[in-house]
Order: structure tokens, then sequence, then C-alpha cells
């Protein structure tokens, strides 16, 4: 290999190195993009998160008023059950009463007509 063959080689691989260098300028900017749209990736990432937390506190708060709830219905309950238990009682005792009444009016007449009977006789 001559001097001048040995040069025009090495130019050669120096010409390749233009586009090497040209390659490598173009994936680096594919890099600046890729690393922008990471860091906008997470931004979104907290700002998720950052809902994420709003959510959880809302569902404490909403376990909270739930289980208060909860309480007031077993208090409801609670109350409802002797309210029945008050009503049933109260309509055996207004039954016996209508029963009794019903006897009372029929001894009363009986106890008319009889007090009639000896009002017309004369004494």
């Amino acid at each position: 290999m001559t001097n001048e063959e040995f040069q025009r080689l090495i130019l050669e691989k120096l010409n390749g190195l233009d586009k090497i260098d040209s390659r490598l300028d173009r994936v680096e900017n594919r890099l600046d993009k890729i690393e922008s749209e990471v860091s906008g990736v997470k931004s979104e990432v907290s700002g998720v998160k950052s809902e994420v937390s709003d959510v959880k506190s809302e569902v404490s708060g909403v376990k909270s008023e739930v289980s208060s709830v909860k309480s007031e219905v077993s208090i409801i309950k609670n109350q409802t059950a002797i309210l029945t238990e008050f009503r049933t009682e109260t309509n055996t005792k207004l039954n016996a009463i209508i029963e009794d009444n019903k006897s009372i009016h029929e001894l009363l007449g009986e106890h008319e007509v009889s007090i009639r009977t000896l009002r017309r006789k004369p004494v």
C-alpha cells in the first residue's frame, strides 16, 4: 500500500466519521426530546399522586360520615322496636277495653229492661 492509498483510505474513514457525528447529533436530539417527555410524565405522575391523596382524604371523611350514619340508624332501629312493642301492647289493651265495653253495654241493656219492667208494675 502506497502512501497515497493510505491517505485516501484515511480520508474515506474520516468522511465516515462525519456521518457518525451527524447520526450522534440526531440521537442526542432524540434523547433530549425523550428527556423532556419523561419530565412531563413525571410532572403528570406528581399531579396524579396529589389527586389520589385528595381522594384518600375524601374517602376517609366519607367513612367517618358512614360510621356516624350507621350509629344513628342503630339508634332508630332500637327506638322503632320499642315503639312497635308499645303499639302491640296498646292494641291488646284497647281490644280488651272494647270487649269490656261491649259487656257493659249488654249488662246495662238487661238492667234497663228490668228497671222499666219494675217501673210499670204498680206498687
